[in-house]
C-alpha cells in the first residue's frame, strides 16, 4: 500500500507535465488521423498474399483478363415517335467516342459494347470477323441477328431496346488497388460528359461504395457514441465533478490509437471501422468502476488522505480491472488466428487500444481525482430516476437468488442446453448486398441486374490433360452438352464460349460442321475466331489446349455461390472423362465464396483459443478449480443465447458476425470478474456463502449495471448502421451484453449459492 501511495504521489506531482505530454500527443495523433486516415475495402484486406484462391485469381486476372469491370446501363435516347432508340445511328456515334475516352486513362485494359461487338461470317474458307451492328441493316434485321446471337447480344442492349450497356474492363487487381478512389471518380467524370444520366456498378463500384459508407458511417458512429456515452455518465457517476475525467478517460486512448494507426500507414475497413466505438464502451466501463470504487471508499473512509483515498481505490479497482481487460484482450487478439488479414488487423489493434486504456484510464483518473475536492455524502449524479431504487433492486435480487436458487439454476441450465443444440442450426453465409448500404450504388446494382442477370463476371476452362487441341469433334460436342447445362442452371445468365460462335455458324453455314468436314479444317476455322478485336470474351488459350466460358452472375449469398460452382464441377463430371480434361474456374467470386470456410476457421481457432486462455485466466484469479467451473458456466450461457436468437432470426454467421464469440466470451466475463473478485474479498463475513455474494452484490451491482448499460448502449449504435450486416453484429452484442448481465445477476449467484461451498 505504502508502494502504491509513492506511486500516486509522484503522478500528482508531475501531473501539470504529464497533462502536456498527454496534449502533445493528442495534437500530434489528431494531425495524423486528419491527414492521413482513409479506408480500405480491397480485395487484398481479406485474403492473404500467399493463399492459394487469391494467388490463382491474380493468375487468372493477367492471362485471361480482370474481372475487375464497370457495367454501365446508358438510357437511351427515345425516338420522336417516343419508340426506343437504342439502336440508332447516333447512339451508336456516342458509345464509339465514349469508348476513346474510356480507353485512353492508363489503368482501363479494354471495353466493349455494341458498338465494338463483333459477328463471325464465314467466307472464301475463312472467317473475317464484321460490325454486329450496322447502320446500313434495317432495325428488324438487326433484331433478327440478335436473336442467334442471344448470349452475346443481351449483354450489349435490353430486350425491350431502351438501354445500352457498356463495359470497362481494368487491369489486374494489383496494379489499380492503391488508386481504386481515383479510379471511380475518373470513370464517373468520363460517362457524365457523355450522358448525364446512367446506371454504374461492377467490383470496382461496390468497393468504392463500400469505402465510402465505412468513412461516414464510422464518423457517424464516433459521434453517436460520445453523444451517448455522456448522457449515460450524467445518470451513471456518482457526481457532475467526475464526468470530464470519465470522458477523457474515453477520449485519449481512441485518439492516441487513431494516430499509432494512420502513422503505420493502416486503413479503415469494414471491420476496423467497430474499434472506436467498442473501445469507447470498454473505455467508460473501467472508468466507471474506478470511480465508483473511489466514491464508495471516500464514503467509507473519511479520514484518509486524498493520496491514501486514490491509492486505496487503485489497489481495489486494479486486480479485476486487470483481469476484465486480460479476458477481453484475450478475445480480440484470439482474431489473430484467422485466415483473414481484416480480423488478424482488427485483432491487433483493438488489442493495443485496450492496454493504452488500461494505462491512460488510471493515469487520468488519477490526476482527475488530484484536482477534485468532494462532499462524498452530499454529492449526487447529475441526473437519476427517482422512482427505481438500486438498493431495492439488488436486495430483491439477492433474496430472489437465495431462496429460488435451484429453479434458477434448472431453468437457465435448461436454456445453456437448448443453446449449445441451436449452436449448430446457424447458418454460415455472406450475402454480399448486405454489405453494402442503401443508397445510388444499390439502386443501380439492382437496375443493371434486373436487365442484365448480374453483374459479376465468372470464367471457366476447360482443358485437356495431355495438352492438345481442345478444338475436335469428341470436344466440342462434350462443350455444347456442357454450355447446355450452364444455360439450364437458374443461378447463370448468358454463358459465353466457343460453342456461342459455333451453334451461330452452324446456323448460318450448315455445310461448314458437315461429317465429311477435316478436323485441321474445323481447328482453323473455330480457332479464327477469338480475335484481338473481340478479346472482351476470351474463348482459347494461345496454345488451342483449353477452351473459355464467360458466365454472368448475379450478386448472391456465399452459400449460392457453392452451389454454382458445385453445379457447374456437377456438369462437367457430367459431360467429359476426367481422365482427359480438366476444369478450372476463376474470378473473384470463386475468392468469395471461400469466405464460409474462412469464418468457420475464425469461429473454431478464435473461440476456442479465447475459451481456454479465459479459462486458465480465471483460474489463476480465482485460485480454485471448482470455483472457477461455476463460474465459467454463466459464462458459456450468453453465447448460446445469441446461438438461439440467430438461428430463430435467421441470422448467419458472415464476414462481420463471424468474430462475434470470442470477442462476447470476453465481454461476458468482465462483469463476472468485478462480481467474484468482492465475493472472495469478502471471506471475512461470518455466516454462510450467501452473505458474502449479497455483499458482493451490493458492492458491485450499480457498477455491472451502469457499464452494461454503456456498453449495450454502444452495440446499439452500430446496430443503428444501415448496411444490413453491420446492424446484425450490432444488435447481436448488444443482445449478448445484456444477456451476460442477467446470466451474472442471476444464475452465477444462484450457482455459487448452491454448490460453492
Amino acid at each position: 500500500m505504502k508502494r502504491l501511495e509513492k506511486l500516486v504521489s509522484t503522478i500528482i506531482k508531475f501531473r501539470i507535465v504529464s497533462i502536456a505530454i498527454l496534449f502533445i500527443l493528442i495534437c500530434f495523433s489528431a494531425y495524423q488521423t486528419f491527414q492521413k486516415l482513409s479506408v480500405d475495402n480491397s480485395l487484398s484486406i481479406w485474403f492473404l498474399e500467399d493463399d492459394p484462391s487469391y494467388m490463382a485469381y491474380i493468375d487468372f486476372q493477367n492471362n485471361f483478363g480482370s474481372d475487375e469491370i464497370f457495367v454501365v446501363m446508358l438510357p437511351a435516347t427515345p425516338n420522336p415517335d417516343g419508340t426506343p432508340g437504342a439502336l440508332n445511328e447516333s447512339e451508336i456515334n456516342k458509345l464509339e467516342a465514349l469508348h476513346k475516352k474510356v480507353e485512353a486513362l492508363p489503368y482501363v485494359n479494354t471495353s466493349f459494347s455494341l458498338a465494338k461487338a463483333k459477328y463471325p461470317i464465314y467466307a472464301n474458307n475463312g472467317i473475317r470477323l464484321d460490325d454486329l451492328y450496322s447502320s446500313k441493316r434495317s432495325e428488324r434485321g438487326l433484331k433478327n441477328l440478335f436473336s442467334k446471337l442471344e448470349n452475346i447480344s443481351n449483354q450489349l442492349i435490353t430486350g425491350d431496346y431502351q438501354n445500352l450497356f457498356f463495359y470497362i474492363q481494368m487491369k489486374p487487381t494489383p496494379t489499380i488497388e492503391e488508386n481504386r478512389q481515383e479510379v471511380v471518380k475518373e470513370i464517373n467524370k468520363v460517362i457524365k460528359s457523355s450522358y448525364p444520366q446512367y446506371y454504374l456498378t461492377g467490383p470496382p463500384v461496390l468497393n468504392e461504395a463500400y469505402s465510402k459508407g465505412i468513412y461516414k458511417e464510422s464518423l457517424i458512429f464516433g459521434i453517436l457514441t460520445i453523444l451517448v456515452i455522456t448522457v449515460l455518465l450524467l445518470f451513471m457517476l456518482p457526481s457532475k465533478r467526475y464526468l470530464l475525467v470519465a470522458l477523457l478517460s474515453v477520449a485519449i486512448p481512441i485518439s492516441l490509437l487513431f494516430g499509432l494507426i494512420t502513422s503505420m500507414g493502416f486503413a479503415l475497413n469494414m471491420i476496423s471501422m467497430l474499434i472506436p466505438t467498442i473501445l469507447m464502451v470498454y473505455s467508460v466501463s473501467d472508468a466507471v468502476h474506478i470511480i465508483n470504487i473511489y466514491h464508495k471508499e471516500g464514503l467509507f473512509n473519511n479520514n484518509l488522505s486524498k493520496v491514501q483515498l486514490i491509492a486505496l481505490a487503485l489497489r481495489k479497482s486494479i486486480t479485476p480491472c486487470f483481469y476484465t481487460t486480460l479476458t477481453t484482450l484475450v478475445g480480440y487478439f484470439a482474431l489473430y488466428l484467422s485466415p483473414l488479414p481484416a480480423f488478424k488487423n482488427m485483432g491487433v489493434f483493438t488489442c493495443i487500444g485496450l492496454l493504452l486504456s488500461f494505462i491512460l484510464v488510471y493515469l487520468i483518473t488519477i490526476i482527475g481525482f488530484s484536482f477534485i475536492n468532494l462532499d462524498f455524502k452530499n454529492a449526487k449524479p447529475i441526473l437519476s430516476f427517482k422512482a427505481l431504487s438500486q438498493s431495492g433492486f439488488i436486495n430483491w435480487l439477492n433474496s430472489l437468488t437465495t431462496q429460488y436458487k435451484t429453479p434458477i439454476i434448472s431453468l437457465f441450465t435448461a436454456l445453456l442446453l437448448f443453446g449449445l443444440y441451436s449452436i449448430f442450426q446457424v447458418k454460415i453465409d455472406t450475402n454480399s448486398r448486405d454489405l453494402l448500404a442503401e443508397g445510388k450504388a444499390k439502386e443501380d446494382l439492382r437496375a443493371v441486374e434486373v436487365e442484365l442477370g448480374g453483374s459479376n463476371r465468372l470464367q471457366i476452362n476447360i482443358s485437356t490433360t495431355n495438352g492438345e487441341s481442345i478444338l475436335n469433334r469428341g470436344a466440342l460436342k462434350q462443350l455444347e452438352d456442357f454450355q447446355d447445362k450452364l444455360e439450364a442452371n437458374p443461378l447463370i445468365s448468358n454463358p459465353v464460349s466457343v460453342v456461342t460462335i459455333k451453334t451461330f455458324l452452324e446456323k448460318r453455314t450448315p455445310v461448314l460442321f458437315q461429317s465429311n468436314i477435316s478436323e485441321a479444317k474445323l481447328k482453323q476455322t473455330l480457332s479464327s475466331v477469338d480475335a484481338k478485336e473481340n478479346r472482351f470474351f476470351k474463348l482459347f488459350s494461345e496454345d488451342l489446349s483449353t477452351a473459355g466460358f464467360t458466365l454472368t452472375l448475379m450478386e448472391m449469398r456465399t452459400s449460392e455461390l457453392e452451389q454454382v460452382l458445385e453445379d457447374i464441377e456437377s456438369a462437367f463430371e457430367a459431360s467429359f472423362n476426367k481422365d482427359d480434361y480438366k476444369l478450372k474456374i476463376n474470378g473473384f467470386a470463386v475468392v468469395f465464396a471461400q469466405l464460409n470456410n474462412f469464418i468457420l476457421e475464425t469461429q473454431f481457432k478464435s473461440f476456442f483459443a479465447a475459451f481456454f486462455v479465459a479459462f486458465l485466466c480465471l483460474l489463476v484469479f480465482i485460485k480454485s478449480f471448482r470455483t472457477t467451473i461455476l463460474v465459467l458456466i454463466p459464462n458459456i450461457l450468453p453465447l448460446a443465447i445469441l446461438a438461439v436468437f440467430m438461428s430463430l432470426l435467421d441470422i448467419p454467421l458472415d464476414v462481420t458476425t463471424a468474430m462475434i464469440t470470442p470477442i462476447m466470451l470476453g465481454i461476458a466475463m468482465d462483469d463476472t470478474i468485478h462480481l467474484v473478485h468482492k465475493y472472495r474479498k469478502s471471506k471475512t463475513i461470518t455466516g454462510p456463502v450467501e452473505s458474502r455474494m449479497n455483499n458482493a452484490m451490493h458492492y458491485t451491482g450499480g457498477a455491472l449495471l451502469s457499464t452494461t448499460i454503456a456498453l449495450v448502449g454502444g452495440f446499439l449504435i452500430i446496430a443503428s448502421s444501415v448496411t444490413p450486416s453491420v446492424q446484425d453484429f450490432g444488435l447481436l452484442c448488444a443482445v449478448t451484453v445484456a444477456n451476460a448481465l442477467i446470466t451474472d445477476i442471476f444464475y452465477l449467484p444462484a450457482l455459487l449459492k448452491k454448490f460453492d461451498k
